[in-house]
């Protein structure tokens, strides 16, 4: 294989690759050999078709097989050995191919610009901690024990009231026919809360254990059975039991309860929890500190096709009129995200971060945390969109680099209470909220991320051919 380049203008390079009808034909017969021992012709015995038979039937398939192969392991070598790592996806020009000829072709790509990494040591950034004192503990662990169910029989002869649970089985039916649905076995209702058909418990205020009441309510229109919609059915309800709430004790045992050694280590756990919830948020601010800083890093260039694509995603659901009028600002806002992503790689890469398999499989187990009784649909977005696991990738890429730029920067370390801590969300939040609300009204609130992910994957990306003209 002979490359050269051809052309070179600013970060647009052709690469001229020659590969003789040689190397074009080895390849040939090796597919050729390969297939032999699978092919049944009549009158051959396996495994013993001629060369020249099998050309004749499978010759158009088999050279466009190594046709194919022979591009993408060409061009990536090509573009490897010159050191090109290409932003966005090289195009192809094939000059001149086919069966027992030399393949010429012209790759034409744009190259990822050289970036200036400045000694990060110098970033500057806050580095928060939040101090959880004893009351705001307490607080948390009575909310969670208000919410928690703790029901007990009253004495037969007490009447349900709001906030009671209700135990019961029912038969329903609908112009005096029993419909499918209408049985119900301890059927359980909190009074008041109107969870179940509209205006249904606040009949059962004031039943009793084991009394029989008939209740009256209409159907919804949302109602499975399409035909018993809004009608007007009777449930003869028989009362199993009536439950008070009881206000849970906080002791040990509730403490265990949750998972927990005793309430020592509840009152631990659930403090550093709360700690998490205002860190997160707040290390989201250090980050947007770095990647601030980050912006004053030198790049040479930034790809035109690039900040073309992150303006597409900009302009998406836009009017044709509105796109254009926003394109200048979009282009700006694509330069400044690109730019901070071409950096962030090549602070990974010089650093040699990586993502495993596995830390991309326990950022789907935290969004599937994240996302309860939705698990299964989360699952098959991921299975079904390889895309959007890339992007996933991506996001764990950049934290990660983040995450190790804060280990060599220069931190100011701040110890605040839960106030001080919501004050400064508060704070960003109002500015970020002021900052949009400049924008225009419909800009798709996808904004352009910091394209680590895009300047990672450009570099491995497979060529396209873009024309073919044979000669």
């Amino acid at each position: 294989m002979k490359v050269t380049i051809e052309n070179k203008k600013g970060l647009n390079k052709d690469l001229k690759v020659f590969i003789d009808k040689k190397t074009i034909n080895t390849h040939m017969d090796e597919k050729y050999e390969e297939i032999k021992s699978t092919v049944s012709l009549k009158g051959f015995r396996p495994g013993k078709v001629p060369k020249e038979v099998l050309k004749r039937q499978f010759g158009k398939a088999i050279f466009g097989e190594v046709l194919d192969k022979v591009l993408k392991d060409s061009s990536a070598k090509a573009l490897k050995d010159n050191k090109i790592k290409p932003a966005g996806q090289p195009k192809l020009d094939l000059k001149t191919y086919g069966e027992d000829k030399d393949l010429e072709y012209i790759i034409s790509v744009t190259e990822l610009p050289k970036v200036e990494l400045k000694s990060v040591e110098n970033i500057k950034f806050d580095e928060y901690s939040v101090k959880i004192d004893e009351k705001e503990t307490d607080k948390r662990i009575k909310e969670i024990a208000k919410n928690q169910n703790n029901f007990k029989d009253v004495a037969e002869d007490v009447k349900a009231v709001d906030g009671n649970l209700v135990i019961f089985d029912y038969e329903a039916t609908v112009d005096d026919k029993k419909f499918t649905g209408g049985e119900g076995k301890n059927t359980q209702l909190i009074l008041g809360k109107d969870l179940f058909i509209k205006g249904f418990d606040k009949q059962l205020i004031g039943v009793k254990k084991n009394e029989k009441k008939v209740v009256n309510a209409t159907l919804p229109e949302n109602y499975p059975q399409k035909e018993y919609a809004n009608k007007d059915a009777q449930f003869n309800c028989k009362i199993i039991a009536v439950r008070k709430s009881e206000e849970v004790k906080i002791d040990d045992e509730f403490a265990k309860n949750l998972g927990a050694k005793d309430l020592t280590d509840l009152k631990v756990l659930i403090s550093k929890q709360i700690n998490d919830e205002y860190k997160n948020s707040l290390d989201n601010l250090s980050k947007n500190q770095i990647l601030k800083e980050i912006e004053n890093f030198k790049v040479d260039e930034i790809p035109e096709n690039l900040i073309d694509e992150e303006v597409k995603v900009l302009s998406q659901g836009m009017k044709e009129e509105e796109a254009k009028i926003n394109k200048k600002k979009f282009k700006e806002t694509a330069k400044k995200s690109i730019k901070v992503g071409l950096i962030l790689n090549e602070f990974g890469e010089q650093n040699k971060v990586n993502v495993t398999e596995q830390e991309v499989q326990a950022e789907v187990q935290k969004q599937l945390r994240m996302m309860p009784g939705q698990e299964k649909m989360v699952m098959e977005f991921y299975q079904k969109n390889p895309s959007a696991l890339a992007s996933l990738k991506g996001t764990v890429y950049e934290e990660k680099i983040i995450k190790l730029i804060k280990t060599k920067a220069k931190p100011t370390k701040k110890e605040l209470s839960k106030d001080e801590a919501e004050k400064i969300l508060k704070g960003a939040h109002k500015h970020e909220h002021d900052h949009a609300q400049e924008k225009e009204k419909k800009e798709p609130t996808k904004k352009a991320k910091a394209s680590t992910t895009k300047a990672k994957k450009t570099a491995t990306k497979t060529p396209k051919t873009k024309k073919v003209s044979k000669k």
